[in-house]
């Protein structure tokens, strides 16, 4: 689809032109809510087909079981996660994580925590960030809110809204803990999808959404 150098839009607006280009974004890409919580932290600091590498290797041994994760020697952990890279931080945080999650209870509803309650519990723990956090919350714990990653601040930098951090992004970005979670988790996946093939200023300039800016 093309469009006028004058193309200004929402937050929403850019969520359907989005969708309207680009299609379904096919994320996450998981099993059970215990794969996406293991990926969320795998893909740390790595690309997605290193994480998928050490989740390849845990399926067969855990099936992702809440349970199993949690009582896998630390030391069998770290070898089936040693592709995604800093096993040991991240073997010590899947640790932390399915500990804390066992002592909730199998029937805790997350969705029904306040959204900053929920945020600073999972900050608490070891080896979780805030993009970590938000994608926890969007994708297993039914909260919707804004990732606003390294894909989100280059493309909104592109669209003439320049962000220099995580926090400074997501800050003006909470209509979308408004939005219909599918919305908001199809939202970020396009994002994110169209990051992975508009590399450059070069690419944006080049692409659909080329003279476009974004109204927040």
């Amino acid at each position: 689809m093309s469009i006028t150098p004058s193309a200004e839009y929402t937050l929403t607006q850019l969520y359907h032109q989005l969708a309207a280009n680009l299609g379904p974004s096919g994320w996450w890409p998981a099993d059970s809510p215990a794969e996406i919580l293991v990926g969320a932290i795998l893909v740390q600091n790595t690309t997605w087909q290193n994480a998928a590498q050490s989740l390849a290797n845990l399926r067969p041994v855990t099936h992702f079981d809440p349970q199993q994760l949690a009582r896998l020697p630390l030391a069998q952990l770290q070898a089936l996660i040693r592709p995604s890279g800093f096993y040991r931080h991240k073997s010590q945080a899947l640790h932390a994580l399915f500990a804390w999650l066992q002592t909730q209870g199998p029937d805790a509803d997350f969705s029904q925590w306040p959204n900053s309650q929920l945020r600073r519990r999972l900050l608490a723990l070891p080896g979780i960030g805030p993009e970590t956090a938000d994608a926890m919350r969007l994708y297993v714990f039914g909260q919707p809110n804004f990732i606003a990653d390294h894909y989100s601040r280059r493309l909104f930098g592109w669209l003439g809204q320049n962000f220099a951090t995580y926090a400074q992004l997501k800050s003006v970005t909470h209509a979308v803990d408004n939005w219909p979670l599918a919305q908001a988790q199809e939202f970020h996946g396009l994002i994110d999808n169209f990051g992975k093939t508009v590399k450059t200023q070069a690419d944006f300039a080049a692409s659909w959404l080329a003279g476009a800016c974004l109204r927040l």
